[in-house]
């Protein structure tokens, strides 16, 4: 047995244990939340959003059927077509991030006291049951809530790539919480913020991937972070390019790799490691590498399925897409880290270019100026 293949049988060995492990710490899960029977908390429920396109402005104005008091406000720098009941507060900031930079101005003029405060991207359709599974941890004492996107609709091939990613793979932010080790993997897309968040939040203006660098915090400082039990459902576009989500995810490894520089490795090692197993697989010829590989694909459609099952009622047709989808969701990632590669140490956000500092701290790159005909 050459060196190779041992060491890609040891390699698809780890892999294949870390994905027994996350399956049987999600079989112990369940699917859905349960009713609340005691009065729901008052919640303030802010939308961060700058220029939102027609199936944000379709969220925005969806009635949300939660029985406590709301308020509902959307945060912009100008004022899109809302809900009978959707108060407006216009908003411009000049912080490197700004939807952190309309969260403090949102927090720095309405009331807060008494209500438990929401923050909800417009890519989310939100819910009563969202709504609920947000605040009722706050509510119960927890510092951060947060709840697993849910990409529903998907119909080609890079958006049914985008919701295998985070429907049915180790970077379902179920997956994460259930092998989360130290502070908690946080979605930024829905959370529940207690006031010692808020307060945490505040230095924040200036970091991309605000979300990580806020839970870290609450957790050197002992506070608890929650999953909610409902998802984030994004309604995704009929049409998506391959571009946008590689772009995205491209971002993402970036922001790991200022955030959680220890862990950025473990992509290509844990979380996408089928088809550069299978490429060595089928290059090497080596039957007892191909009965390994054959039992990691297998273990990764047991992942695929007890994620998708987990999803509960809120899940749309694309379920059925579990046991082929989540190597799509795999694919991305891997082409999305090894994009990171040649990318270290900046970031482009928003159409600015900004240079990463630890703890995803944004510094503005300014171009060089250089003399131009007399």
């Amino acid at each position: 047995m050459s060196a190779l293949v041992l060491a890609s049988l040891v390699w698809c060995g780890v892999a294949a244990g870390f994905s027994a492990v996350a399956w049987v710490r999600l079989s112990r899960a369940r699917a859905g939340t349960a009713p609340s029977t005691g009065a729901l908390p008052p919640v303030l429920l802010l939308r961060p959003v700058d220029a939102p396109t027609p199936r944000e402005l379709e969220n925005l104005a969806q009635p949300i059927d939660y029985d406590g008091p709301l308020e509902q406000v959307v945060v912009s720098p100008y004022r899109p077509r809302l809900a009978p009941g959707v108060r407006w507060l216009p908003s411009d900031p000049l912080t490197p991030n700004r939807k952190v930079g309309h969260l403090l101005y949102a927090l720095d003029v309405l009331p807060t006291e008494g209500r438990v405060v929401l923050s909800v991207d417009a890519d989310v359709a939100v819910t009563g049951t969202l709504v609920e599974g947000l605040a009722a941890p706050v509510a119960a004492g927890a510092a951060l809530s947060t709840a697993a996107p849910l990409p529903v609709g998907q119909r080609d091939g890079a958006s049914r790539a985008m919701a295998g990613l985070l429907r049915y793979t180790h970077h379902s932010f179920r997956a994460l919480d259930a092998m989360s080790a130290g502070a908690k993997a946080v979605c930024g897309k829905a959370l529940g913020l207690s006031p010692v968040a808020m307060c945490a939040l505040r230095p924040l203006a200036d970091h991309i991937g605000e979300d990580l660098e806020l839970a870290k915090r609450l957790h050197a400082r002992g506070l608890s972070v929650v999953l909610s039990g409902a998802p984030a459902v994004v309604p995704l576009d009929s049409a998506v390019s391959w571009e946008a989500p590689l772009a995205r995810f491209t971002r993402w490894m970036q922001v790991l790799a200022s955030h959680r520089p220890a862990l950025y490795p473990t992509v290509p090692l844990l979380f996408t490691p089928t088809l550069p197993l299978l490429v060595l697989a089928a290059g090497l010829g080596s039957p007892v590498l191909g009965l390994a590989v054959a039992g990691l694909v297998a273990i990764r459609v047991l992942l695929a399925l007890r994620l998708a099952r987990l999803s509960g009622p809120l899940a749309d047709p694309g379920r059925a897409y579990a046991v082929t989808d989540w190597l799509l969701g795999e694919a991305l990632l891997l082409a999305a880290f090894v994009r990171s590669l040649w990318q270290q140490g900046t970031v482009t956000w928003r159409g600015q270019t900004y240079a990463l500092r630890p703890g995803g701290r944004m510094v503005r790159v300014v171009p060089e100026l250089s003399g131009g005909p007399g």
